[in-house]
């Protein structure tokens, strides 16, 4: 059964979760992406609540957690920091982070500062920055894909957003399938599966936006552009937690070059690679994606 609940993490902010599971059991947290929300876990909550406390925060901006109005809010440091407070509340050590899109790039950062804090680390279609900084300076076809970041950023981006029953965000959906039953994996965005949308983008989308406009990582828009000129560490870019990749190989906006040397920043990696499932995954491919998770907390 699926239980909510807000924790405070004493900077101010509050995060609205799902969880099932016995408290004091080893835990594993999941961690959402754009445009979503924490109930996309729901299925995989249940699934491991029989061993695990399995907790699903909303992200900073998100449902009802705190969303702060400035964008300079929304930096890394300060989500990151959202994560690290939360596993320390659950007691400080996870079983594993399990973490998808804008959750992975927060995962990411959170597994070079506290690679012991995590246990196993599950990336599913998310970029590690390193490689993604790499396609968005040099490769044409990630900068096309990745071209709609740039509209996110913009001042009325949610507004629009917002327009005609959220007629420019369902196609981040349906252009891949989602609704068509006859797609292998598709047929999940029913009207049930809608209607929860409709709920979390009523309320958030401004938070989410923040997300994009705060980080400097999109594709240039010319040849002084900020993203031209960023030089990471290669402390702050290196995971040491054991690491396992799921990548959806038909994820239109998150291409598979960004796979390319990934070794090279996670030394721990194990990557598993899915034709004919796309950026959504989660919802396509829920009995897959458990199954993956099993062989990785089974080392």
């Amino acid at each position: 059964m699926i239980e909510t609940f807000t924790l405070e993490l004493g900077n101010g902010i509050d995060l609205s979760c799902r969880a099932a599971g016995r408290v004091g059991a080893p835990v594993i947290v999941f961690l959402h992406g754009f445009p979503e929300a924490a109930f996309v876990w729901d299925g995989l909550l249940e699934h491991f609540s029989t061993r695990y406390r399995c907790v699903a925060p909303n992200l900073r901006g998100y449902e009802r957690s705190s969303a702060p109005a400035d964008v300079e809010a929304y930096r890394a440091k300060h989500l990151v920091s959202d994560i690290s407070s939360l596993i320390d509340s659950l007691g400080g050590e996870l079983a594993a982070l399990v973490a998808h899109d804008w959750g992975g790039a927060l995962a990411w950062g959170l597994s070079a500062q506290r690679p012991e804090a995590i246990g196993r680390l599950v990336i599913i279609n998310s970029p590690h920055p390193a490689t993604f900084l790499r396609e968005l300076r040099s490769n044409p076809a990630q900068q096309a894909a990745s071209a709609y970041m740039n509209f996110l950023c913009r001042p009325d981006a949610e507004a629009l957003l917002s327009e005609n029953d959220f007629a420019r965000l369902w196609p981040f959906f349906t252009a891949m399938g989602a609704a068509d039953p006859g797609r292998e994996g598709g047929g999940w965005l029913t009207d049930e599966m809608r209607e929860r949308y409709r709920e979390v983008w009523r309320t958030s989308l401004r938070g989410g936006c923040n997300y994009y406009r705060a980080s400097p990582l999109r594709p240039p828009l010319r040849p002084d552009d900020p993203v031209m000129t960023i030089e990471f560490a290669p402390a702050a870019v290196t995971s040491h937690a054991p690491t396992l990749v799921i990548w959806a190989e038909d994820d239109i906006a998150l291409l598979v070059s960004l796979l390319d040397g990934l070794e090279a920043y996670v030394p721990d990696l194990r990557v598993v690679r899915v034709p004919g499932a796309t950026h959504w995954i989660v919802h396509e491919r829920p009995a897959f994606v458990a199954a993956e998770i099993e062989r990785a907390l089974a080392g």
